[in-house]
């Protein structure tokens, strides 16, 4: 079973490159380019709200389902499973409307600041500090003798 476990781990992991690797080709965002060359004399680009929204939350769905597949299975728990998803969508409740806010203020609000709300946005690294938190967890319950 553990070998199983280990698989389905990995195809989340290789589901959250694929989802990478193939951003430009999956998902509309105008903004790749603006932020792979970011400079000042660089122009904003034109957009469609609806396809950009729209974008973006294909891609958290995406980068929300392989997650979850990791943490099923790399703790089997669902309780963690539901409050890992949780998390993930609370960061994204949280930084969408911010990220959306500096895409219509033109990243006003600074380029910086507007790529790493992006980066919360577009990425899955909440998923970086659940792994480590479930992982600390089962560590003390399994010296308390729980699971």
């Amino acid at each position: 079973m553990k070998i199983l476990n280990w698989f389905f781990v990995i195809l989340g992991i290789l589901g959250l490159i694929a989802v990478r690797v193939l951003e430009d080709r999956l998902f509309y965002d105008p903004f790749l380019n603006y932020f792979h060359e970011v400079n000042k004399s660089l122009h904003f680009p034109d957009f469609e709200w609806g396809k950009l929204i729209a974008g973006h939350l294909l891609r958290f769905f995406l980068n929300l389902i392989f997650s979850c597949i990791i943490i099923q299975f790399w703790f089997n728990n669902k309780r963690w499973t539901i409050q890992g998803a949780i998390l993930i969508v609370i960061v994204f409740v949280i930084t969408f409307p911010i990220y959306l806010y500096c895409v219509s203020g033109r990243f006003e609000m600074g380029q910086l600041f507007s790529f790493y709300m992006r980066r919360f946005v577009i990425q899955p690294l909440i998923l970086l500090l659940i792994i480590p938190m479930f992982y600390y967890r089962k560590h003390i319950l399994e010296q308390k003798g729980e699971r």
